[in-house]
């Protein structure tokens, strides 16, 4: 179903701005539409891309949120705004600090603010909660540069709606999957054979489908509360270990090996390391109640199988 479709006639419209319109964000203007109902731009840096851009029903803006002189155009342009692109890497700058989010926002409020912009960020600003449940209204304590980036886009987002009055949501990401994504499955890994933690050790993890993830970009836009975060995750409880033995056993492969933390600085990556040094599990109460999505896939077994 398009959720667009479900909305009042007097909102459908809209001029749609996708900041970041990768994988999700292409996810998400097809739940849009495009046509009559709403019109779908979308930022990028890369002229090369205005082709495939085109073909799906979205206008191009060449842009670059690292060079602030080349958003000017943007303001006033989207009624509501979806902000899905990273943050910088944090090399020649502070690394504590957002300077993309800083530069859209300031941009977005030279014409008048959207009527919303929403967030893309991540559950990594929660840091490592040992195991435990978490909501939204558990306190930020991020571990890693790239979440202390994100904890200062949420605040930039915040101080964005309080100043303008748009209403500005926060929608906190964990692992995004999917059969049809670029590197969206665990297929890979399981073929390489790489290691994961014993039991004993294990972190757990969470996941959402990435068509699940666009409709709640899309729903956000539209129906979450002014100034609000949401935890955007499936109904998985399981360890990083036990998804992975859950994908070999679908996909037919060997499951793979388990080995000590002690014994995992010597054989796994470092970035794969700093997940594993998180274990936390969200609630999603907020993303039902508020957003109204139903998921489509409310586990990941039920998205692999997909």
């Amino acid at each position: 179903m398009n959720l667009l479709g479900a909305l009042p006639a007097r909102f459908r419209r809209e001029r749609v701005l996708i900041v970041g319109c990768g994988d999700v964000g292409q996810r998400a203007a097809r739940e849009l539409g495009g046509g009559r109902r709403v019109r779908l731009l979308a930022l990028t840096s890369d002229a090369g891309r205005r082709a495939e851009l085109r073909a799906q029903g979205i206008t191009p803006l060449l842009g670059n949120l690292d060079a602030p002189a080349t958003l000017q155009r943007l303001a006033g342009l989207g009624t509501r705004v979806l902000h899905l692109a990273p943050p910088p890497s944090g090399d020649g700058q502070d690394w504590r600090l957002d300077t993309r989010t800083r530069a859209l926002v300031h941009a977005l409020w030279r014409r008048g603010a959207p009527a919303s912009l929403v967030y893309g960020s991540t559950s990594g600003v929660y840091g490592d909660c040992g195991g435990r449940w978490v909501s939204e209204a558990t306190p930020t304590q991020p571990l890693t540069p790239r979440a202390w980036r994100r904890v200062d886009a949420e605040a930039t987002l915040r101080w964005f709606g309080r100043i303008t009055g748009s209403r500005s949501t926060v929608l906190r990401i964990p692992g995004i999957y999917a059969p049809d994504r670029t590197g969206g499955t665990p297929r890979d890994r399981l073929q390489r054979g790489t290691p994961v933690l014993r039991s004993e050790d294990d972190v757990y993890t969470n996941h959402i489908h990435a068509d699940d993830l666009a409709r709640a970009c899309v729903l956000a836009l539209w129906r979450a509360r002014p100034q609000r975060v949401v935890n955007v995750t499936d109904d998985t409880e399981l360890k990083m270990g036990d998804y992975f033995d859950l994908a070999a056993d679908l996909y037919g492969l060997p499951r793979p090996p388990r080995i000590a933390r002690d014994a995992a600085g010597d054989q796994l990556p470092l970035v794969l390391l700093s997940f594993m040094s998180e274990s936390r599990r969200l609630h999603n109460q907020r993303m039902k109640a508020e957003l109204g999505l139903r998921l489509r896939y409310p586990t990941v077994a039920e998205g692999l199988r997909a």
